[in-house]
């Protein structure tokens, strides 16, 4: 047995690192093997980089997501074993549907601050808003060719870069296509390999099809927890939904036909116990003491709008603005 030792030497933008990796070769005939050690070690001393544990994600996502069993289970085991593979074969993709307030973006930032000490502030956690980076259709070919080299110049300045992709539904189906082949199996793209990249799509296509399902379970007396993404199919019928919305950006996109996205994940309609729970967590952030104020969150919650109209079951906006109408009761 030969132990060889090497010094590497690594240039990341304006900072040069230098880590001591443990190449061992064992010789057996004319047959070697070689273990590279202490990559992940170099990326985490560069920008702060969290010790991934899957423990600390499933505490985050108990403590701080509200009415969102199915996203819990998905999110938790699909981040745990692909942050844990030391050799995944493509990057993590995910697509989180459903309609506004009930977590998408929220839950975006539970993964990014389990992975960066400086969450979501991260600059490895870059997010694309559609209407706001990309407003002019008379320019997508200019958008499409920055796009482009920023997820490339991003990955090659730091393998595990997490791109957050909003209102994914209405972007330019060019640009999705754009993104297409960093999501790939290919090794590299321009030299550059994605495979420890994580690409999340949020989007409200599909809400009104897990709407009706969410509906459909509570008119038939069923649990809430009962609910799973196979229930009455619901993967397919997002699907089914996103193929026939010509306008969003998903439509005849290579991405879906290519299998390219590992998980569609559903995002439930939230209920008036998990608006209360998102105005006490507004309350806490805010100093409000439920001591002095004992029962404003069931105030405010009451106050947010519900559908159907007759019972008045789900939340219309979930938790957005919850925070604003919280301020209406609170005095200066």
């Amino acid at each position: 047995m030969k132990a060889t030792y090497f010094v590497i030497v690594l240039l990341f933008s304006d900072i040069t690192l230098t880590s001591c990796f443990i190449i061992e070769s064992l010789v057996c005939g004319s047959a070697a093997a070689v273990a590279v050690v202490g990559v992940w070690y170099a990326w985490s001393q560069w920008d702060n980089v969290l010790h991934f544990d899957h423990k600390r994600l499933e505490k985050d996502l108990n403590e701080n997501l509200y009415g969102q069993h199915i996203v819990w289970k998905v999110v938790q085991k699909a981040v745990s074993s692909f942050m844990t593979d030391s050799n995944p074969n493509k990057p993590l993709v995910l697509s989180f549907h459903g309609t506004t307030g009930v977590g998408k973006n929220y839950v975006s930032k539970i993964i990014a601050r389990n992975i960066y000490k400086l969450g979501d502030k991260s600059e490895h956690f870059i997010t694309f808003i559609s209407e706001h980076h990309f407003p002019h259709k008379d320019k997508v070919d200019m958008y499409s060719a920055q796009l482009k080299e920023k997820i490339h110049q991003h990955v090659l300045r730091f393998p595990r870069t997490m791109f957050v992709f909003d209102e994914m539904d209405k972007m330019n189906p060019q640009l999705v296509e754009t993104v297409k082949p960093f999501l790939d199996y290919a090794t590299h793209v321009d030299g550059v390999s994605f495979r420890h990249a994580i690409f999340i799509f949020l989007s409200n296509a599909g809400g009104d099809v897990i709407n009706k399902i969410a509906l459909d379970f509570w008119k038939a007396g069923k649990n809430r927890e009962e609910l799973q993404m196979n229930s009455k199919e619901m993967e397919t019928q997002i699907l089914r939904n996103i193929f026939n919305d010509k306008s969003s950006g998903f439509w005849h996109s290579s991405l879906i036909d290519r299998h390219l996205v590992d998980h569609f994940v559903p995002f439930l309609p939230l209920e008036l116990k998990h608006v209360r729970q998102c105005v006490l967590t507004e309350m806490a952030s805010l100093n409000i003491s439920v001591h002095h104020y004992p029962d404003l969150a069931d105030t405010v919650a009451r106050e947010m709008p519900f559908f159907p109209s007759d019972e008045k079951i789900f939340s219309v906006k979930g938790c957005k603005s919850v925070r604003q109408k919280l301020m209406l009761y609170v005095d200066d």
